[in-house]
């Protein structure tokens, strides 16, 4: 007996891995949501991550509503996926939507014309935003509260635009692409980090509110993305900071994070970091040891403050 149950020992454990294996591919399966024909809204959508969003949702079939403030650089988007068609997936010609989301009171009036392209809204992805870099001495509260307008209110306002028709429809999923500094803060990056707190603490109430409707509720914290992103960060004074941060320049590929928005959507997931080791277990730290993590972020400050006079 003894003999038969050391035998059995390995194939049993090999076979239960194996079945737990399967077992979660099947319910990743099931829960997987089918992008074809799916009406889905970018914002942010001309540049950067939100353009490779565009094209990543368009092969996948979508129908996409993209918006931003350059109607001209949105056409160009459009006319460059209306020739790419690779026979395989139906795809569509994407509608545009003009409009500034740092100007909340016009954020209504889009979202009613959001509407009228499809007359629903499967995917919302909160994708626009705007960094900062700055020390906190030398920064102004307005530009505190322009990033704050167009970084969180500019994608809760039109979140809480296309809702309703989500909760009567029982149907619809919303992302918002914050930041991992959404869940840790650095030096020198204190209105972009704080928007992103916001904006995690918003999605996060938002997902257990909604999910009676059957709706889903996705945050992406990404680290640093290989795009203009720092160019067109804001500074202290309100000015351009116009450069591109060694971080960013190193940054991961947009055209992979997309693919990662992509997946995060299909699947369901409900929070999604794309990150390093290192800004990883700084989130870790940041809850586990926070004294240390006091101590290294104090020392970065320093240490960042000696780099700009030098």
């Amino acid at each position: 007996m003894e003999r038969l149950l050391g035998l059995g020992v390995a194939p049993l454990a090999a076979g239960t891995v194996g079945l737990l294996i399967l077992l979660k591919v099947i319910q990743r399966l099931r829960h997987k949501q089918n992008l074809q024909d799916k009406v889905v809204v970018i914002t942010g959508a001309s540049s950067g991550l939100g353009k490779e969003c565009a094209r990543v949702f368009h092969a996948a079939g979508a129908r996409l509503i993209l918006c931003g403030r350059d109607q001209k650089r949105l056409q160009e988007v459009v006319e460059e996926l209306r020739n790419k068609n690779n026979g395989k997936i139906q795809t569509y010609t994407p509608c545009t939507v003009t409009f500034d989301l740092s100007n909340t009171s016009l954020v209504s009036s889009a979202a009613e014309e959001i509407l009228k392209c499809h007359g629903h809204v499967d995917v919302l992805i909160n994708n626009a935003g705007i960094s900062y870099r700055g020390n906190i001495l030398d920064t102004h509260v307005s530009v505190q509260r322009d990033v704050m307008e167009t970084n969180y209110f500019g994608p809760v306002a039109l979140t809480q635009a296309i809702l309703p028709s989500m909760v009567d429809r029982r149907s619809g999923h919303i992302v918002v692409v914050s930041s991992v500094q959404g869940k840790i803060s650095i030096p020198y990056r204190s209105a972009y980090s704080a928007s992103k707190h916001a904006t995690q603490a918003y999605f996060d109430c938002l997902r257990a509110e909604v999910d009676r409707f059957g709706l889903q509720v996705s945050v992406i914290s990404p680290g640093y993305i290989k795009t203009n992103l720092s160019i067109n960060a804001v500074t202290g004074d309100g000015s351009k900071y116009g450069v591109m941060d060694k971080t960013t320049a190193k940054g991961s590929d947009p055209v992979d994070v997309a693919h990662s928005v992509l997946k995060a959507v299909c699947h369901k997931r409900k929070d999604v970091v794309l990150a390093g080791l290192l800004p990883t277990a700084a989130i870790y730290l940041r809850t586990l040891w926070p004294a240390l993590y006091f101590r290294l972020m104090a020392s970065r400050a320093i240490k960042e403050q000696r780099v700009k006079q030098e």
